[in-house]
């Protein structure tokens, strides 16, 4: 039987600082929300922006580094699942849309940060049977010394193959 896919891929803008609190078992849960924004053309030929307003939830570590490193304002790529809930309210139900993070990735150096470039991964999954969670494995920078390069079978380097 095929169990399915339930993922979910978001870059954004936090609209608050993440608020951060802890579980009885001292299990860090971070609150944010995340806006993004799509543009389309209407039939006039104008640009039409319409801004989403995402919940995000993170656990754990990966909450925790949240909860420090991220502000107000501050660009953010969310990787993780849609979870759907409900309550009641004074005798009304009202229902529920979550994101539940399992991968964080802070972009740009928005939100008041002295950083200058994209920031560190971070990923529950690869640290969920270790009890701790540490940086996801980080990518060479763009200004990095591009590796020798090897000619292939065509006498020349394949970045000049036009294919």
């Amino acid at each position: 039987m095929a169990r399915g896919i339930n993922k979910v891929i978001l870059v954004g803008n936090l609209g608050n600082d993440p608020e951060v609190k802890f579980s009885q078992g001292g299990m860090a849960i971070c609150r944010l929300s995340l806006a993004t924004t799509n543009v389309r053309k209407d039939r006039d030929g104008n640009n039409q922006e319409k801004t989403e307003w995402h919940r995000v939830t993170l656990f754990g570590k990966l909450g925790e580094i949240a909860g420090e490193y991220l502000k107000k304002g501050r660009t953010v790529y969310i990787e993780g699942r849609i979870e759907y809930g409900s309550y009641e309210k004074d005798g009304q139900k009202h229902y529920t849309t979550d994101i539940i993070a399992d991968e964080m990735q802070m972009l740009g150096g928005g939100g008041g940060s002295s950083e200058g470039g994209g920031g560190g991964g971070y990923e529950r999954s690869d640290y969920a049977n270790r009890g701790s969670r540490q940086p996801a494995q980080r990518r060479e920078p763009a200004n990095a010394p591009a590796p020798a390069q090897i000619p292939n079978d065509f006498g020349m380097p394949d970045d000049d193959i036009p294919f």
